[in-house]
């Protein structure tokens, strides 16, 4: 399949310099061979994913966004026509990994939902092949780093990386993207601090710790990519030049082009960088060509129907169509995707 891209305007030098900046931090911190991203197939994706009829995608508010799941899609769809996998995205708001839970979350509204409470259910009804998790960025709770809430969260990844290999899937974990409290900087407590709304102003040391120990876990055989460190080095390069330079307003939920980093490093992992992030830069840039509008609309319209389908506790999602109805709506989707030349 040809993507119709190639009358897209371009972006802009500075976004331009900071992808390619992007190519080099990545190539510099891959330091640790990733075992996922050594043997590929004749379509240069890892056999894994090659091989998958169903790819979905587990983590929090930030994978609920779907930005870099769209991104990397379009990636895949455009660089490898001939693969035949779905990609499920099955993010979920104010989700967390570990169990944890700060008072007064969402204004004493609810606690946060626990992936583990829902996890047994997606792998019965979705029967994947590979799930890619993200998870980190609440595990916290945005508190200082405590031992206690640390151990959860090593616990709660292992046991959702036995559950999956337990199924005979793949798992790949993602490091937690980068917290940035420079655009809440009133909004911060200094050390010591604990309490909610108000996150600590260094929690993403917190972040960075968490990443370093799920890096440190290929070792044991784990797949893992890492997105923070990336995104925290591209960050404190704009700042050179731009030192309000952010990826992220409200210091959580990256934007647009955050979400391309962290879709450069999964890519990056899976040796399918686009010739020199070209085509990831375009489609930063305009969000809205025909591939990727298509491809964003069949993922919320699939995301919704599984959240319902497999369950969760997390108020405030809009339920989705039934499966069977969303499916078909999906397969016109798919329909229309095939068709674009």
């Amino acid at each position: 399949m040809n993507t119709p891209l190639s009358r897209i305007p371009s972006l802009h030098s500075g976004a331009v310099r900071l992808l390619f900046f992007l190519a080099a931090t990545l190539a510099t911190l891959a330091a640790e061979p990733n075992p996922l991203a050594v043997a590929h197939n004749e379509r240069g994706l890892p056999a894994a994913l090659a091989a998958a009829k169903r790819v979905v995608f587990l983590g929090d508010s930030i994978t609920y966004a779907g930005t870099y799941v769209d991104f990397i899609e379009t990636v895949i769809r455009t660089r490898t026509p001939g693969w035949k996998g779905e990609i499920i995205d099955l993010g979920l708001s104010s989700e967390t990994v570990s169990g944890l839970s700060e008072p007064g979350h969402a204004g004493g509204k609810f606690p946060r939902p626990d992936l583990h409470e829902r996890l047994a259910r997606i792998l019965a009804q979705t029967k994947p092949d590979v799930v890619v998790a993200c998870y980190g960025m609440n595990d916290g709770i945005y508190f200082p780093l405590a031992e206690e809430r640390f151990a959860k969260f090593r616990d709660g990844m292992t046991r959702l990386r036995a559950a999956v290999v337990a199924t005979g899937a793949t798992i790949i974990h993602i490091t937690p993207p980068v917290f940035d409290p420079l655009p809440i900087a009133a909004k911060v407590l200094p050390a010591g601090r604990e309490s909610k709304p108000t996150p600590f102003a260094g929690y993403n040391e917190v972040l960075a710790r968490y990443s370093a120990w799920l890096v440190a876990q290929r070792t044991q055989g784990w797949d893992v990519i890492d997105a923070h460190n990336p995104m925290a080095a591209a960050i404190a390069h704009r700042r050179q030049t731009d030192p309000v330079f952010t990826f992220s307003k409200d210091g959580v939920h990256p934007d647009t082009a955050g979400h391309a980093v962290i879709a450069h490093a999964i890519l990056a992992a899976w040796g399918l960088q686009p010739d020199k992030n070209e085509l990831l830069v375009t489609l930063t840039a305009n969000p809205d060509t025909p591939l990727l509008r298509l491809i964003r609309e069949r993922r919320k319209l699939v995301m919704a129907a599984w959240l319902t389908a497999t369950g969760h506790q997390r108020p405030g999602v809009s339920a989705g169509l039934p499966l069977a109805e969303a499916e078909l709506k999906a397969a016109a989707i798919e329909t229309k995707i095939r068709e674009l030349k």
